[in-house]
């Protein structure tokens, strides 16, 4: 089992072989404190991206977007500024595959299907495989 920190650090290094695979140069914030992980470049436009690590869980990516960190006075969540944010992107060990989505496009999470559902649900489903290009 990886240490959330690890987990976090193991997400940034797939996004940014991914993103490299994709044509993109990218580059990293001097510090740990920016709100975002990432900046990716074109040659025209740069893109904050900050990158999420998680488990699909019975088929499904929850991401929360919300910044936990802890302390000596316990665990803290903040919602993210989306406004420092372009891109999110999630990185998800089972498929080993990076998936991305617009800031403007999730309120407080966003779910991401990686298998479908059993029912055969398709409308209102938003399907991983959809979001494994950069918008």
């Amino acid at each position: 089992m990886h240490h959330t920190k690890d987990k976090g650090d193991l997400g940034v290094a797939k996004a940014y072989c991914d993103l490299v695979e994709k044509g993109y140069l990218v580059l990293f914030p001097s510090t740990e404190h920016a709100p975002f992980d990432l900046v990716s470049y074109d040659g025209g436009k740069f893109v904050r991206i900050q990158v999420k690590y998680r488990s699909s869980v019975r088929g499904v990516l929850q991401v929360n977007l919300i910044n936990w960190w802890a302390d000596r006075n316990g665990s803290h969540g903040k919602p993210i500024d989306k406004s420092q944010v372009d891109v999110f992107c999630v990185y998800c060990p089972e498929t080993d595959r990076c998936y991305y989505f617009k800031a403007e496009d999730a309120k407080r999470s966003m779910t991401l299907r990686v298998s479908a559902p059993k029912n055969n649900q398709s409308k209102n489903v938003r399907f991983a495989d959809d979001y494994a290009g950069v918008p």
